[in-house]
């Protein structure tokens, strides 16, 4: 987690003074440029400041990829400082480690988990200190006085003072250990409905994003890429180039030519008209056809463990009923509204960079490695994200704005075009899977086994991608026998984290497996499961909750069917249901419902808003998504041969909380991959034929 390096003591050992008002941290690093309320009078610091005119800003250490972070995590600060909801600011955080770097971010749903404490114990701190400098300014006792909606009240007397009366005076005194944390049935914010905090500027046009940068006497930028991973450049001519009006210069860098101009058309105008050889190298030759029998090839012969349980080769052989399957899931772009983009000003004393990125921590160690400048001359401005998905984690956006920037001697502004993101993304990984399983005489499960390949993610243990083998090898289900290997396939295709990483295929081969078992054994399919989860209660309960208000079992319109998958990720429980009818070989989901347990829940209408969000990312992948390669090259470029779900194709999605004392889990990606299966498996309903390989094809269908 990002923030176990940091302690309790770390957060709230240090109380400072900043421009007449009360700042908790452990530093006070510098104020980062992009800022919601330019007015608050507050420097950055750890996570509070109180202003003397009772404005309170709360620094968001995460990153806000539209997922609400900004609003959830104000909410565990604003539940125990006491505070007017309408007196909160943010501003995003600057690098600092008790932000969290170098891993400072927001990625695997870990905001609110990581965030849960410490934040709260940010804003009991500076509750404590407040109540405690009204009680002296009384001259009465601190167990006399309580904070209430951003008053401190001394109820003997009816005193009232307002904490920005009292904000200099609190800020000089010691900050507060172990202060008590209100118990969830206290809670007035936390498990409230709350509007976003960013809503209303994104509304009016008033965000900033990176894309939308400026900096004076600033030029823009694109790249020409070798549209072969691996290759490089071999010569190029910018004559043409150069003759383009607006290009200001063109240049060589590591990733391949810019070209810089007054404004991003000239720009791409200019990489149009250069004329650029390529040593396309190795991977010249690379085609999905040959990925696919690569993936096979190993799947068909001995890996890595994974996780073995009893004896599943002898199971399976003494089994009544043997079950043998192969799935496949392709490549996937991230496809994210707002494509990378960086704005670097790299200057002999030092270097800026702007840009929305999830991990601004990597951001800015690439930064720093490409300019070749100290860390601590480089500074990240977080912005916006119009979409991260796992894509904004890395890649080579950022060292390639510095790069142009150094080479331009100004400010640049580097944008990736839509043709850029999709072909020169960092994939979401094909994975390939042969699984096994046998069933008794009576229809019970004996046995399950498989056999996965899939590009590695992190680094091996024991020959193990455990996110390659994620949702599958640790799949919550009680059979008596299991045995799972792993191959990482030699490939040489750029990948990165998507969301819900090896669960977003993972699913899929385990849940469609499951209801082809459950059909073979003459079972319904969530009988069968609810059979196998006698040892997982929540995933349990979100099952029975999805099921019954579905009406699973029930009548349905003619031509429609369901189908149910269910999830256990990122601390967090997840079971849906799909609708869908076929009609003229067409297929339409007409209605998903999911039930969600993600422990203590801080925004109800963020967890609706992000289970909706992954159910449509994951529903686009099901039904369209897929990176193909030939020569080496990808051949999607745009929405057009890339396509997502259109509004027009969106079910209803019916999302209810199943309610948790639980410690807070992740949410951001546990709506993605049920979603795939569930659709699958509602299509087996109607036709009697599973899909083993997605996206979802016409010949599926018929």
């Amino acid at each position: 987690m990002l923030l176990e390096a940091i302690d309790r003591r770390s957060f709230l050992r240090t109380g400072a003074l900043a421009a007449g008002g009360l700042v908790l941290g452990v530093s006070v690093p510098s104020r980062n440029a992009y800022s919601q309320g330019a007015e608050t009078p507050a420097r950055f610091n750890a996570f509070v400041s109180v202003g003397a005119d009772d404005r309170i800003t709360i620094v968001i250490h995460k990153p806000e990829n539209g997922q609400g972070t900004i609003t959830s995590l104000a909410m565990l600060v604003a539940e125990e400082l006491e505070c007017d909801w309408n007196s909160i600011r943010w501003e995003f955080a600057p690098i600092d480690r008790v932000y969290g770097f170098p891993l400072q971010g927001t990625f695997g749903s870990t905001g609110v988990r990581t965030s849960w404490r410490p934040l709260r114990q940010a804003g009991a701190a500076a509750r404590e200190m407040l109540v405690e400098a009204a009680a002296r300014r009384w001259n009465v006792g601190r167990a006399e006085c309580r904070a209430e909606n951003g008053e401190v009240i001394h109820a003997a007397s009816g005193f009232r003072l307002r904490y920005g009366e009292v904000a200099e005076a609190a800020a000089r005194l010691p900050v507060p250990e172990d202060v008590p944390l209100k118990p969830a049935s206290e809670f007035t914010r936390i498990g409230t409905p709350t509007k976003r905090l960013d809503t209303a500027a994104k509304t009016r046009g008033e965000a900033a994003y990176g894309i939308d940068v400026q900096r004076p006497d600033m030029l823009y930028g694109v790249v020409a890429r070798c549209p072969v991973n691996g290759g490089r450049l071999a010569g190029f001519d910018a004559a043409r180039a150069r003759a383009v009006p607006g290009v200001r210069d063109v240049v060589e860098i590591s990733f391949g030519v810019a070209v810089v101009a007054d404004n991003t058309w000239a720009a791409l105008r200019g990489r149009d008209a250069l004329d650029i050889d390529w040593d396309e190298g190795p991977n010249r030759n690379l085609s999905t056809a040959g990925i696919r029998e690569h993936l096979a090839a190993l799947t068909a012969s001995p890996g890595a463990v994974a996780r073995h349980e009893g004896a599943g080769a002898e199971a399976l052989a003494g089994a009544a009923t043997r079950l043998r399957a192969v799935y496949e899931a392709p490549y996937l772009a991230h496809a994210t509204m707002e494509p990378p983009n960086a704005t670097a000003d790299v200057r002999a004393d030092g270097c800026d960079l702007w840009t929305g990125s999830q991990i601004p921590g990597l951001a800015h160690s690439s930064a720093a490695a490409a300019s070749g400048l100290e860390p601590e001359q480089v500074r990240v401005h977080t912005m916006l994200i119009g979409g991260g998905f796992g894509s904004r984690g890395g890649g080579n956006v950022y060292a390639e704005a510095v790069e142009v920037s150094m080479k331009a001697g100004r400010p640049v502004n580097l944008i990736y075009s839509r043709e850029d993101d999709i072909r020169h993304d960092r994939f979401r990984p094909v994975a390939y899977a042969r699984l096994e399983a046998g069933l008794d005489a009576d229809g019970r499960p004996t046995a399950w086994t498989g056999n996965v390949a899939c590009q590695s993610w992190v680094a091996l243990r024991n020959g193990v991608d455990r996110e390659g083998v994620a949702g599958l090898a640790d799949a919550p289900y009680a059979f008596p026998n299991i045995h799972f290997e792993y191959h990482p396939p030699d490939i040489d295709v750029p990948t990165n984290y998507w969301r819900s990483v090896g669960h977003s295929q993972n699913t899929y081969f385990a849940e469609a497996f499951l209801d082809e078992l459950a059909a073979a054994a003459g079972r319904d399919p969530v009988a069968f499961r609810r059979d196998l989860l006698s040892d997982e209660p929540r995933l349990r309960q979100v099952l029975d909750v999805a099921a019954e208000r579905s009406g699973w079992g029930g009548p349905l319109p003619p031509g429609r069917s369901r189908g149910v998958a269910v999830t256990h990720c990122f601390g967090s429980y997840n079971a849906q249901v799909a609708e869908v009818s076929i009609v003229g070989g067409r297929l339409r989901v007409h209605r998903v419902t999911s039930a969600i347990d993600c422990g203590q829940v801080v925004n109800p209408d963020g967890v609706v808003q992000q289970m909706q969000s992954g159910i449509v990312y994951g529903l686009s992948a099901a039904l369209k998504g897929e990176i193909t390669l030939e020569r080496g090259r990808v051949q999607q470029s745009n929405f057009h041969d890339y396509d997502v779900l259109r509004m027009d194709e969106m079910p209803v999605v019916d999302v209810h909380i199943v309610p948790s004392a639980e410690a807070p889990g992740g949410i951001g990606e546990v709506g993605t991959p049920a979603i795939a299966p569930a659709v699958v498996n509602a299509v087996f309903a109607r036709t009697g034929r599973p899909i083993r390989r997605l996206p979802i094809r016409g010949e599926d269908l018929a």
